[in-house]
Parts: C-alpha cells; structure tokens; sequence
C-alpha cells in the first residue's frame, strides 16, 4: 500500500546537525529517511521549512539554507525527486521514483514582501503554513494570547498564495485566524498535521466547526502522530489515533482524512509508530475497521486527488 505523509520535520534536523545523512540507513538522527521511506512505501513526503524558536530573528536566508539542504542532501536523481506541479505528480505516482514536496511552517521570514513569496514558489514550495503557534506580520497563531487573526497585509498574503499556486495549511494558526483564512481563500486549504478536538481537547486540535468547514470546501485533515494530540501522552495508542479518525468520519469526511505524522518533530512516540518505516502498523490496525479502499484513501488517495486537483498544472 502506498503512503502520502503530509508533514515532517526533517530538515529542521539537518539544519541543527549538518552531519546527519537523509540516504544512511542506520541513522538513528531521523524519524524519516529514505531506507524508511522505501520500508513502507511512502511514495510521497511533505518535508516543512520550519524555523525553530531558538532561531530569534528570521530572515529569509534561512529559507534558502533549508532549501539548499532539501535539494542538495535529500533530493537524489531517479530515487527521490521534487514534486512541483501535476506533470511531476503523475510521474511520481506511476513510476519507480519517491516525491517530495517542499512546504513552509511558518511565513515569519517572509515579512510581507511578495518578492519572497514568489521567489519560494520558483523554488518549490507548494503549501504555507502561515504562523507557527505564535503572531506574526500576517497572522496569530494558536497559542498567541490575545487569540486575533489575520493582519490586513496577511490577508492580502492569502490572495497571493492562491493567484501563485500555493496551497494554505491551518494548522497552527488561532482560530480567529482559522475563520479569516476560510473566509479570505479561494482555493480548498488543508489542515497538514492536527487532529480532532472532541475527542483529544488540546489547543492544536480542530474543533467539529473547523473540522466540517474543511470538508465542506474539498479540503484535507493530516491525522497527526504526537502523542498529546491523540490523548494523554503517557498512553497514546495506535488505537487512540483511529478514534480521531472515526469521529472525522461520523462528521462526513472520510474522503477528507490523510496522514501528517508529525515526524522529527516530535521527541515522544505513539508505540508502534516510532518512525515512518512503521506505517504497515497503522494500516493494520485500520484494516480490523475499514474496507481496504478506504483505508488507501487515508493512507494516499485522499492527498493524491487533492494534490490533482490542487497542484499548479505547470
């Protein structure tokens, strides 16, 4: 069965430590590499741009050192390749080669210059997440505590991305920021890497409001590895994961429902999905619940027809 992962945090890592190798099949550095995307047949990663805290002033040539490792150091001819619009999306899916798609967490670097914007679309990223869980120029994120939403420049930002072909993720962001977004956009915009609130109440869950908002505009929500969104962090299970994916579904959105593990962002576990090579754990387990066509939409197809019908055409 094939996977389509739709967020990781791979190159935050290979920025901290330079040492690490994406193509060493022994590292213990990575949740996800190559040797672990070959074991589950991942056929297609998201890998963020994410600028870390300690990271007090970010300008855009932290961008580009991201960028630089992602093309130089992950990406490798006929075993790993960019994923940029539909054409390359196609090739990827029915040929031998993995994709990668290159997205940012966090538009902070940005700061309203459109100049930036474009120059990341050039380079290849293909889905912005606004805010990390803090404000920024364009937004508040969801751990920011006067809870407001977009700035006027950030709501122009949104039109940017949608004119360039950029795709939007909420997750992250305030949920005044949340309904700004859904307001302001005009195209489907995803949720890569959170899980439902009713069932888990963390502040980084989507409530049912939420959750139904991006099912009712053709969006996609990212079924999310970290322990502390799927329940108590201690005793996060297999298990606890699928009962956010059942109340997804209870509210209509089975064909909405993928995968953003979360991997190599997180330093805790759900046993069994300790890393990417361990996807045929979840599928199991998905599979003593659901037929096998749904569960390949979880798993790959529901992100396929939303990249499909998402992507740029060239």
């Amino acid at each position: 069965m094939k996977i389509i992962d739709g967020h990781c945090d791979v190159l935050w890592k290979m920025y901290d430590n330079p040492r690490i190798d994406f193509y060493d099949s022994d590292t213990t550095e990575l949740d996800v590499t190559y040797a672990k995307m070959m074991e589950s047949n991942i056929k297609i990663q998201f890998f963020a741009i994410y600028l870390a805290e300690s990271i007090r002033q970010p300008v855009f040539e932290h961008y580009l050192k991201y960028i630089n490792i992602f093309y130089q150091k992950v990406l490798k001819p006929g075993l790993l390749t960019v994923i940029k619009n539909q054409a390359d999306l196609v090739r990827v899916m029915s040929g031998d080669e993995r994709g990668a798609i290159l997205t940012l967490e966090g538009a902070d670097a940005i700061q309203d210059n459109p100049l930036y914007t474009q120059t990341l679309y050039h380079l290849g990223v293909r889905m912005i997440g606004i805010t990390w869980n803090y404000a920024n120029w364009a937004a508040d994120g969801i751990l920011e505590p006067r809870k407001g939403g977009f700035s006027k420049k950030g709501k122009i930002f949104i039109k940017e991305c949608n004119n360039l072909g950029i795709l939007l993720d909420v997750s992250h962001l305030s949920v005044r920021s949340f309904w700004d977004l859904a307001e302001a956009s005009t195209k489907p915009f995803v949720a890569s890497h959170s899980n439902a609130k009713a069932v888990c109440d963390h502040p980084r869950n989507l409530d049912d409001d939420q959750l139904l908002a991006i099912i009712g505009q053709s969006g996609r929500i990212g079924m999310t590895f970290v322990p502390w969104f799927v329940g108590d962090k201690q005793n996060a299970t297999i298990g606890g994961l699928l009962k956010h994916i059942e109340h997804i579904c209870a509210l209509g959105g089975e064909a909405h429902i993928t995968i953003g593990s979360d991997f190599d962002g997180i330093d805790q576990w759900i046993p069994g999905l300790e890393h990417a090579g361990q996807f045929d754990q979840l599928a199991q387990h998905l599979s003593k619940y659901y037929k096998d066509d749904t569960i390949e939409g979880f798993l790959h197809g529901n992100w396929h027809r939303y990249l499909q019908q998402n992507l740029p055409t060239y």
